[in-house]
């Protein structure tokens, strides 16, 4: 295990989600091992938490260091818990063979390891796969539930893309990959005004350039998982308060298959950003924060200036709160 005791960070900035408790005084990091895999976690304490521990499960391509430009407004609110799941980040390579239950129960066991027994969970385009099987393998772990740029079955234009993106990546030709990647990730600047569109392109493309042998690696096996054993299983998932919200222009997953989604938890709660796409927690950083806070501590999500009207996908089902 390694501890390391981090300087204060920026004070949150005065706004959208009111006054908060004082910052968090230290961020560990704990190695752990889930089925002869080497794993890490990331910890980021609050001593006066006003929610349950927050659970952020990211995409693919994010690793547990992704949120700390989201910390100066969650971390005030409550402990946050990011994860290098086995076969992402810097964590073990894991063969394609083990599939998403295998993921699901990773979770499980870093909560049960350092002694979490229920947390508020985010999860962001993959990081949706994983969290809503882990719900629906170990609910008893769960108080709310949100989601981002999220379905319940793999997109088209992944599942077009993969073979293709596969071996390119395997031929170690990089710029290639990446230029699709970012078509992938990202909308069609003509489909709409999209925030720092040109400037999160330019980010993600030198993320996928700078990719070093070992996460092409992963991230090859990532898509053969993928395709292999697919990203849903249409099991119970529990009845707790639940947000599922998309960028407006998100064309990897659809504001409709965020809907789909949504129908399929009891009560869910829906909506879309406002001038973004599938990468809305980079494109609007401070709002979807806001977001999420807001619903992990029970305060209203509707009439916000960054969302359109909040929907209840799953008709005939009391909301989770509004």
């Amino acid at each position: 295990m390694r501890t390391a005791v981090i300087a204060a960070q920026d004070s949150p900035r005065a706004g959208c989600s009111g006054p908060l408790p004082p910052a968090p005084e230290q961020v560990e990091e704990r190695g752990l091992v889930f089925g002869g895999f080497a794993y890490t976690c990331r910890i980021v304490h609050q001593s006066a938490p006003r929610t349950a521990p927050l659970l952020l499960l990211g995409g693919s391509s994010q690793n547990r260091h992704s949120w700390q430009g989201h910390e100066k407004w969650l971390a005030p609110l409550c402990t946050l818990i990011t994860v290098d799941l086995p076969g992402y980040g810097s964590s073990d390579f894991l063969p394609a063979r083990y599939d998403i239950d295998f993921l699901a129960d990773a979770v499980r066991h870093m909560l049960a390891e350092i002694g979490v027994h229920e947390v508020n969970l985010f999860g962001g385009c993959f990081g949706e796969v994983v969290g809503l099987r882990f719900a629906q393998r170990h609910p008893e772990f769960v108080r709310r539930v949100v989601f981002a740029g999220a379905a319940i079955r793999l997109p088209g234009l992944y599942s077009e893309a993969v073979p293709q993106l596969s071996q390119t990546l395997a031929r170690g030709d990089i710029e290639q990959a990446a230029d699709g990647l970012v078509r992938l990730f990202m909308s069609n600047p003509e489909a709409g005004k999209v925030r720092r569109h040109a400037a999160v392109a330019r980010l993600l493309q030198q993320q996928f350039v700078n990719q070093t042998p070992d996460e092409i690696r992963k991230a090859v096996e990532h898509n053969t998982r993928l395709v292999t054993h697919g990203c849903y299983r249409p099991l119970p998932v529990p009845a707790v308060p639940s947000l599922v919200f998309t960028g407006e222009y998100d064309t990897l997953c659809t504001p409709q298959m965020g809907r789909e989604l949504a129908a399929t938890m009891p009560g869910a709660l829906f909506t879309l950003v406002k001038e973004a796409d599938h990468l809305v927690t980079v494109e609007r950083r401070q709002e979807s924060a806001d977001l999420i806070g807001r619903f992990c501590t029970d305060r209203a999500v509707d009439d916000l200036p960054y969302c359109t009207p909040v929907e209840v996908p799953c008709s005939g089902r009391v909301p989770a709160q509004v």
